[in-house]
């Protein structure tokens, strides 16, 4: 049924962009054409292509306004993006991209999810029950020892471990390599695992961790084995590879304070994507100071309320 709000002119204007979308993923074709419909309903009466930027910054910020997400907005843009990109193409009244340029107003940042110091040292104490769960100790003991990555502990191979050394090599993203200390109990977990991998590993394998058939693990058996020592180790939460690299980072963090140590050994190029863990820290401060200080809840209620006494 048409909508009401919308020009005929727009109508059909939208019906032609839908056509264009026919090779687009279903889910992307329906929210692509969801969010040009707003547009539509924008201009009213008025041709789509006589928006200008100003009315369209403004309706962001309405939008915005009424609760809609920095995320639902920038999906938003990248639609009316695309729709001025198809009118560029077949009418010649549009000079230019009104969207062109366009940012949403920044989303809140989500803190990474971090395991506290006991529930991390829950998860890497597995029983050494057979050759496979020593490997899983020693997988889990380097995670969490060295803050690596899932792609990082999958690729990594045995000659690129110096037990002796304490440290291992691995290559991160955009192919950089770098050099991460390597913790006591990680490398006794590694050695023990080292004496029963012979047995395992097939002929020319050159990777640390290999499966029964005697190849690298894969990502995703690794995500699994994770989850699999998460639940039988009592955690009550879902447990992936990356949490353990948040933890990792957040713990180094809460003791040494150092936060270009952190990015080095983590592997960002830039401090940004390191200071996420000083939020972290400061929760983990905030906690205690609510816990320990008897003024410190009401304070924290009624802080920022203009009231005086």
């Amino acid at each position: 049924m048409p909508d009401e709000r919308i020009a005929p002119a727009n109508e059909a204007l939208l019906a032609d962009f839908t056509a264009r979308l026919a090779t687009r993923p279903a889910h992307t074709r329906k929210a692509y054409v969801r969010d040009v419909a707003v547009l539509a309903g924008l201009a009213g009466a008025a041709p789509m292509a006589t928006l200008t930027r100003a009315q369209l910054m403004r309706h962001v910020a309405a939008l915005h306004g009424r609760g809609l997400s920095g995320r639902s907005l920038a999906r938003m843009l990248s639609a009316w993006r695309a729709f001025y990109r198809f009118l560029l193409e077949r009418d010649c009244s549009i000079a230019a991209d009104p969207a062109a340029g366009l940012r949403p107003p920044k989303s809140p940042r989500r803190l990474p999810s971090a395991l506290s110091p006991d529930e991390a040292v829950r998860l890497v104490t597995v029983g050494d029950a057979g050759p496979l769960a020593v490997r899983d100790r020693a997988l889990l003991e380097l995670a969490y020892s060295s803050g690596l990555r899932l792609s990082e502990l999958a690729t990594l191979d045995v000659a690129a471990c110096d037990l002796e050394a304490g440290e291992v090599r691995v290559l991160g993203k955009g192919a950089k390599e770098r050099i991460v200390p390597v913790g006591s109990a990680a490398r006794e977990a590694i050695r023990r695992w080292l004496a029963l991998r012979a047995g395992l590993a097939g002929s020319g394998e050159s990777a640390m961790f290999v499966g029964r058939g005697g190849r690298r693990l894969s990502p995703r058996s690794i995500e699994q084995r994770l989850a699999h020592w998460a639940i039988r180790q009592g955690l009550s939460r879902h447990v992936h590879p990356h949490m353990l690299r948040h933890s990792f980072a957040s713990h180094v963090l809460q003791s040494s304070g150092d936060l270009r140590a952190v990015q080095e050994m983590l592997g960002h190029a830039s401090i940004a994507s390191t200071q996420v863990y000083t939020h972290l820290d400061f929760q983990a401060l905030a906690k205690v100071y609510d816990a320990a200080h008897p003024r410190a809840r009401r304070g924290r209620r009624t802080s920022g309320s203009g009231s005086s006494r």
